[in-house]
């Protein structure tokens, strides 16, 4: 599984620990450090079953650029390459399936 993390948010650090816990072997990577390309974000969006607005954090700054209706899912989706905190958090990913971590207990439906 690999979850995309910000160790400074309180629900990344639930899921890495719940995951941990459960025994899941977990790569993290830390999407404010190494952003995900529009190709990854495009997977993301796919298995997620979401349209890139929908895990996209409105409250950041960085959004009033996109908030305009008329910008396509890939100005959207360069928008959060651009800038990673637009990115909702946490992300578990599995092969074929992805949750959004809020809450946390949602990673559950990926074991």
């Amino acid at each position: 599984m690999i979850l995309y993390h910000n160790p400074n948010c309180s629900k990344s650090k639930s899921i890495l620990a719940l995951l941990q816990e459960k025994g899941v072997n977990v790569s993290i990577i830390e999407y404010l450090k190494t952003p995900l390309s529009v190709e990854e974000l495009d997977i993301v969006a796919r298995k997620l079953g979401l349209e890139p607005r929908q895990f996209m954090r409105h409250g950041e700054v960085e959004y009033e650029l996109v908030a305009n209706e008329n910008v396509t899912r890939e100005e959207l989706f360069e928008a959060i390459v651009k800038y990673p905190n637009l990115l909702e958090r946490p992300i578990a990913v599995t092969e074929t399936k992805a949750v959004i971590g809020r809450p946390p207990e949602n990673v559950l439906a990926l074991l």
